[in-house]
C-alpha cells in the first residue's frame, strides 16, 4: 500500500485526499457507533491504485475509532467486498 495523508474534514463531513494538486474525498454521516460511507468522489485522470489506498486508509482510521461501516457508496461496497479483511467492520446483520 502506498502511504497515502488523508484528512478528516469534520465541517464538510468528508475524508480528504490531495494527489497531484487533485481532491479525492469520501462522504460521510454518522449515527450512533457507525460511520455510512455515502460517496466517493475521484478525479479520473488519478491512478486507480491511489483508489484502493485511499479507501483502505479511511478504513483503517474508522476502525481505530472503534465504528461499524455502512457503505452506501457502491465503490466502497466493491472495496469491501473484494477485501474480506475489513468485513469485521461491517455492523452485526449487513452483508456484501
Amino acid at each position: 500500500m502506498n502511504e497515502v495523508a488523508v484528512k478528516d474534514n469534520d465541517f464538510l463531513r468528508q475524508f480528504e485526499l490531495r494527489v497531484s494538486g487533485k481532491l479525492a474525498k469520501i462522504e460521510y454521516s454518522s449515527q450512533e457507533k457507525k460511520i455510512f460511507l455515502t460517496k466517493l468522489v475521484f478525479p479520473e485522470d488519478l491512478d486507480d491504485g491511489f483508489r484502493d489506498d485511499f479507501i483502505e486508509s479511511v478504513l483503517q482510521i474508522v476502525e481505530k475509532r472503534n465504528l461499524r461501516v455502512v457503505p452506501t457508496s457502491p465503490e466502497i461496497a466493491r472495496f469491501l467486498r473484494k477485501h474480506k479483511e475489513y468485513k469485521d467492520l461491517l455492523p452485526v446483520g449487513i452483508r456484501i
